[in-house]
């Protein structure tokens, strides 16, 4: 990040949806995903950094694109924040 800028921070988190797959598998874990946290808040996901299988990754974007921001800011103003996002899977 650098050069003065602040992080963005969560402002609503959406939970991602279990696949059938991976629940009767009992699968766990983290998709990581590299994204840009837009200055109005939103988020582009541009890639899969980390990937768990059993449908979860499409499962992890499609969370992540209903979660929003407050941006990160340089010298007042928001700014587009690219930086990887954890979306986590754990069975309660």
């Amino acid at each position: 990040m650098g050069g003065g800028v602040t992080p963005p921070t969560i402002l609503s988190r959406v939970e991602p949806q279990y696949s059938e797959e991976a629940r009767k598998a009992r699968y766990q874990g983290t998709v990581v995903l590299e994204s840009v946290v837009k200055k109005d808040g939103t988020v582009d996901i541009l890639r899969v950094v980390r990937s768990l299988g059993f449908g979860l990754d499409e499962n992890a974007i499609q969370a992540l694109k209903q979660w929003r921001f407050k941006p990160g800011m340089r010298n007042g103003i928001p700014v587009d924040v690219a930086l990887n996002i954890e979306v986590n899977f754990n069975l309660r």
